[in-house]
């Protein structure tokens, strides 16, 4: 068998089909707030999910990077030796 129909062989058996799409869509409908919270989110398009997805991603790392930078912040007005700091440390490194 030619490498190239093992190829195309594996990518087709890869491809998600149209059903398993749109429970990833439905799925992620109500994982999104921004989508959830709207008294229609069934008529919310595929598109329209898939930017809200991002945008909400985009904000849970922006979240998380200001968390981490508080902690860190606060780290440093504590003693480093204390339990507190050993907390915040493991936190950080997460």
């Amino acid at each position: 068998m030619s490498s190239s129909r093992r190829s195309r062989q594996s990518s087709s058996s890869s491809r998600i089909n149209d059903d398993q799409i749109t429970d990833l869509i439905s799925k992620l409908r109500q994982s999104i707030p921004e989508i959830r919270q709207n008294r229609r989110s069934n008529t919310v398009s595929a598109s329209k999910v898939l930017q809200e997805t991002c945008n909400y991603i985009r904000n849970l790392n922006k979240e998380a990077d200001d968390l981490s930078d508080r902690l860190s912040q606060l780290l440093e007005t504590i003693d480093p030796n204390s339990p507190q700091a050993a907390v915040i440390r493991s936190l950080i490194t997460e």
